[in-house]
């Protein structure tokens, strides 16, 4: 099995990581301005209050833009070749790095609505992915 590619959670990215353990998106509020805020950090950009709060994400949003891949700059997305990587706005308004899943490459837009789906990776690690809204 190819090595894979794992983010390496810190102090400071725990709470999100345990989250999609739990299927729940977590991110960070300020407790002054109420932004929130990706990726997580112990002072507000937007007004540099160092006081927030873990808050759930509802995991709706758009994807915001997206990129097919055809080369395999790492040998653990050999197999994967062509796959998608795609920033999704979410509804609260961060944007998150991430993978559209259980649809084709041609279905990809900008603008399209899509819903959180967490992928399992390991035993121990699950990442949020996301999956089309289908009406």
């Amino acid at each position: 099995m190819k090595s894979l590619i794992l983010p390496s959670p810190n102090s400071e990215t725990t709470f999100f990581w345990q989250g999609c353990k739990e299927h729940r998106l977590l991110f960070q509020r300020c407790s002054e301005c109420g932004f929130v805020r990706w990726p997580p950090n112990i002072i507000c950009p937007e007004c540099l209050s160092n006081e927030f709060e873990i808050i759930e994400l509802q995991g709706r949003g758009i994807i915001f833009t997206y990129a097919i891949y055809h080369y395999a700059y790492h040998e653990a997305f050999k197999d994967k070749i062509p796959y998608n990587v795609a920033v999704v706005k979410l509804d609260e308004g961060p944007m998150l790095l991430t993978n559209i899943v259980d649809c084709s490459n041609e279905e990809l837009s900008c603008g399209i609505n899509v819903t959180v789906a967490f992928k399992h990776i390991t035993a121990d690690f699950v990442l949020p992915c996301f999956k089309i809204v289908r009406t």
